[in-house]
């Protein structure tokens, strides 16, 4: 079934955008929604004159930030409870741990970055209040990703929408869209192939020792 973006966002209207940054970016349901293409397409529906950029792009940044503390608080409230539970096979506190070390040692770069990453933007809020983040410092940083992304990503659509003639616009827009969605995907793909290969050498190591 072929998804037409564009149109999708000119029946939607302004609200409908904020209510998919809004749910990307802090509900577990958001995870799957086309932030990246969707502010891109925005900015670029916002170029031919169908949309006010600054209406758009400060709604957007107003819900992302909102997102991001609604996903902050889910994992504050309900993921430290874990904290109380007994290990088991499936639950081991030990993970809970390292998250929390790890918020403690690279959370600020980590809520900036992630809102530039389908699925992990969704997910870095909640387990950065699972891992006890301070909130002053996850509200401050949270801004300025929310910032970055809602701002940069509207803005370059909006941009190249208006360097093109408006005959040439349909022709291009889904290429860059393909291209936007390919870009944003490339990093979680590289962290999972480094992953997968440091997993490989653990193994070929435990093997020599095992020797």
């Amino acid at each position: 079934m072929h998804l037409d973006l564009p149109q999708l966002i000119k029946s939607l209207g302004y609200f409908g955008v904020w209510a998919i940054v809004f749910a990307e970016s802090g509900l577990l349901i958001g995870f799957f929604l086309p932030g990246d293409s969707l502010l891109f397409t925005a900015g670029f529906v916002a170029s031919q004159n169908l949309l006010n950029i600054w209406v758009l792009i400060i709604g957007a940044f107003v819900c992302a930030v909102l997102g991001d503390n609604v996903g902050y608080v889910t994992g504050h409230k309900f993921g430290r409870r874990l904290f109380k539970k007994e290990d088991s096979w499936l639950f081991h506190k030990k993970h809970l741990v390292k998250t929390q070390n790890f918020y403690h040692q690279h959370g600020k770069k980590t809520v900036v970055l992630a809102r530039f990453l389908p699925i992990v933007r969704t997910f870095a809020p909640i387990v950065a209040g699972i891992g006890a983040m301070h909130y002053r410092t996850f509200m401050s940083y949270n801004l300025i990703g929310s910032f970055l992304w809602t701002f940069g990503i509207t803005l370059l659509g909006f941009f190249l929408g208006k360097s093109l003639p408006p005959e040439q616009v349909d022709k291009y827009l889904l290429p860059i869209i393909g291209l936007i969605i390919v870009i944003s995907l490339v990093p979680s793909i590289i962290h999972l192939v480094q992953e997968n290969r440091a997993k490989e050498v653990e193994i070929f190591f435990r093997f020599c020792v095992e020797i």
